[in-house]
């Protein structure tokens, strides 16, 4: 059978879906005061790594290393394809453009019987075969809750007439979470898509055919987006298998209605999370039963906006786990046009996606989409990709077995493969975090719109947008993600090197190196986070907390009695709200600031809101490397060996309005401080923009203790200064 041109399952629905109708009150949740006897209890404590019994991960927790400098592209084959015939000029092709690991997606989107999926593993051996052969890697693509039955409208269907009807994902008011074709852009006019609820005998079902697959020799598997899609129906999963393991988990039943005031709704919000967190440990430790090498990236299409709180998959619970990591579906603003009509800010936001996914990935690889249009809007989506340290998946958007340009994705992964040590291994050289709260996230004024991006406006001429154009669904309205994407803002404009900090299972061995952390509407947090904030600031640390209700809930968006960081804030829920206030506790400090300046900064870069957070970050942490030339110029910062290795990417072609893609080369200085005994021994610069990935050796100057490179950034441009 021919295998269809398959299109990405890309997560962003357009019709403002929202959050199921959820009443929101003000600037946050008008919640019921501290929790009482009759409220739930707080999650049990759950190990974020790994389930108790899972099989141990490979040789220590390590990834290995093709997996860390993958660079990935999709494969396919058709049924009655020969293997020399047809699959090893797949496999030439992309060797040929420098793509080290290929996915490899064939027909399991499809409802296979036993007969038909054991005659399709045979064809995936002899895949893997060649492609070892040719010394490449191959990861296998698999949905992992989700079964297309072709022709299931009117034909024969595995909701009708197989397990679907008692296996699926239902709705909190009982509703079958299946569709037909054309709501989605990957299900074909008359196909049915049935999601299965992850606690249903689709678990063993699932598990037993990613064990058989683990048989074959892949290097890896890839389970697509373990969610519970909310395309058709809002708040699953209320199925029967649901209801069980949340009161088995909790103790409560399942709510009856989205409802963010019941205590019983919220904690149904946050098991969500946990309990897909467990489905993906369940998935890898099925793998690595068979395969000890085996590794896992799970498709996770939720990145730091709102669109995790809506499908229940938070990819930062993932960050400690061992043997299994995620290749994060990065979206951009158009399935037609890319990023050809963003917004500066708008660029701000595929930053801030790309750090996220690169912090939640803890120190695994963090395998990314490279989604593009066009030839030049798609490397600079990429060398954004590679400034924020995650592996490249070229593809065309939205297609997922095309890319944008041969040529391009040649050029590009040739640079990738070339500067591999310094894109992968270096160490950061950031004092600043930025904290993303996934409680906070969930909990603080839930609001339709997943805030994806800034600009909801699809411009003229352009096919399809990421949002329907209503202003609510930008960051923008989001009251607890505007100001964490603002905050993000003004440290790129300022050219601060920055890392972003994941909340769940948040340790102090996450803060060190760190001299201050914004904790930006931070309001909602677990004792334990609280603890480890307090260590931070008592051992010397600066935090810079925003916003009306510091610290005022718990992680289950429950009020508090007192804030949990009132000692550090220096001020308790029974004063008066102080506009700002600097507060000594321990060693360091905590500025807070009242209003939203995050907010401010993100939609019209107000320079007063900016500085009420870039002051204390440049009290704490006098940077040590400043760029001289456009704010739109993005820089990061790292250490290899005695190299300092700065990144930059230009994006000083895009404005506060959509207008016509242009990249403008931009000239620009680089001052370093140069250690206390040290001396620049060079300079270079490589870009996949020049004819060669090669360094070129670039002057410099010398001045006292700071060395200054002049350069002109076309997109890309990798400095490294070696001081000895």
């Amino acid at each position: 059978m021919d295998v269809p041109r398959r299109m990405s399952r890309r997560g962003l629905l357009r019709a403002g879906l929202g959050v199921g109708g959820a009443a929101v009150v003000g600037q946050h949740l008008a919640l019921a005061g501290p929790a009482s006897a009759a409220s739930p209890a707080a999650p049990a404590s759950l190990p974020l790594d790994r389930a108790a019994w899972a099989a141990p991960a490979v040789r220590a927790g390590a990834f290995p290393e093709w997996s860390r400098f993958a660079r990935l592209a999709d494969g396919t084959f058709d049924e009655d394809a020969d293997p020399v015939r047809d699959m090893k000029p797949v496999i030439d092709a992309l060797k040929a453009q420098n793509v080290s690991v290929i996915e490899l997606d064939t027909i399991l989107s499809n409802w296979l019987t036993d007969q038909e999926f054991t005659q399709h593993v045979g064809k995936v051996r002899d895949f893997v075969g060649l492609a070892h052969a040719a010394g490449l890697r191959v990861v296998m693509y698999y949905p992992s809750m989700e079964l297309i039955s072709v022709g299931g409208e009117k034909g024969r269907s595995f909701y009708k007439n197989a397990q679907g009807k008692d296996w699926v994902q239902r709705s909190l008011d009982g509703k079958p979470n299946v569709f037909y074709g054309s709501l989605v852009v990957w299900v074909d006019p008359g196909d049915e898509s049935c999601w299965l609820s992850p606690n249903s005998p689709w678990r063993d079902y699932y598990l037993g055919r990613v064990k058989a697959l683990a048989g074959t020799g892949l290097d890896a598997i890839w389970p697509d987006v373990p969610i519970y899609f909310d395309g058709a129906l809002s708040w699953c999963d209320g199925s029967s298998w649901a209801a069980t393991a949340f009161k088995a988990d909790t103790g409560l039943a399942l709510p009856p209605k989205a409802d963010f005031s019941s205590p019983a709704f919220r904690r149904y919000v946050e098991w969500r999370h946990r309990n897909l967190h467990q489905w993906q440990l369940d998935i890898a430790a099925a793998g690595r039963a068979v395969n000890p090498d085996l590794v896992t990236f799970v498709e996770t299409v939720s990145m730091d906006y709102q669109y995790a709180t809506l499908v229940g998959l938070d990819g930062a619970y993932l960050r400690t786990a061992e043997g299994v990591s995620q290749m994060w579906e990065v979206d951009i603003l158009g399935n037609y046009d890319g990023m050809r009509h963003a917004t500066a800010t708008d660029w701000t936001c595929l930053i801030s996606m790309y750090k996220y996914a690169r912090a939640a990935s803890g120190t695994k690889p963090a395998w990314a989409f490279s989604y593009g249009w066009k030839a030049d809007d798609a490397s600079l989506v990429m060398a954004e990709l590679l400034a924020a340290g995650c592996n490249p998946y070229e593809v065309k958007s939205p297609f997922k077995n095309e890319t944008t340009d041969k040529v391009m994705r040649t050029r590009m992964y040739a640079f990738v493969a070339a500067n591999q040590e310094k894109l992968y291994t270096t160490t950061t050289a950031a004092e600043v975090g930025v904290y993303h709260s996934s409680a906070s996230r969930d909990f603080v004024s839930p609001s339709p719109g997943t805030g994806m991006y800034a600009n909801v406006k699809k411009p003229a001429g352009v096919k399809e947008w990421w949002s329907s154009g209503s202003a609510e669904e930008s960051c923008s309205r989001q009251a607890w993600l505007g100001e964490f994407r603002g905050t993000v803002k003004a440290l790129v404009y300022a050219h601060v090197p920055f890392v972003t900090v994941t909340s769940p299972g948040l340790t102090a061995a996450d803060l060190a190196g760190l001299k201050v952390l914004l904790l930006p509407n931070l309001q909602a947090v677990s004792d334990a986070e609280a603890a480890v904030l307090r260590g931070f600031v008592a051992g010397g640390g600066t935090v810079v907390i925003t916003g009306p209700a510091p610290t005022a809930l718990d992680e289950l968006g429950t009020a508090r009695s007192e804030y949990a960081l009132a000692d550090v804030l220096g001020f308790r829920k029974g004063d008066a709200l102080p506009d700002g206030k600097q507060n000594r506790f321990g060693a360091g400090t905590c500025r807070y600031v009242k209003s939203l300046p995050g907010h401010a900064y993100l939609d019209t870069a107000d320079k007063a809101a900016g500085e009420l957070l870039l002051a204390p970050v440049r009290a704490a942490a006098p940077p040590s490397v400043t760029l001289s030339g456009d704010d739109r110029i993005h820089l990061e910062m790292g250490r290899l060996g005695g190299d300092v290795v700065v990144q930059l990417v230009n994006f000083t072609g895009f404005g506060d309005v959509p207008a016509a893609f242009r990249t403008t080369p931009a000239a620009c200085t680089v001052a370093l401080a140069v250690p206390a005994g040290k001396k620049v021994l060079g300079a270079t610069v490589s870009s996949p923009d020049a004819a060669s990935p090669a360094p070129r050796a670039v002057p410099f100057t010398v001045d006292g203790g700071t060395v200054s490179v002049p350069l002109t950034v076309a997109q890309y441009s990798l400095l490294t200064v070696s001081m000895g």
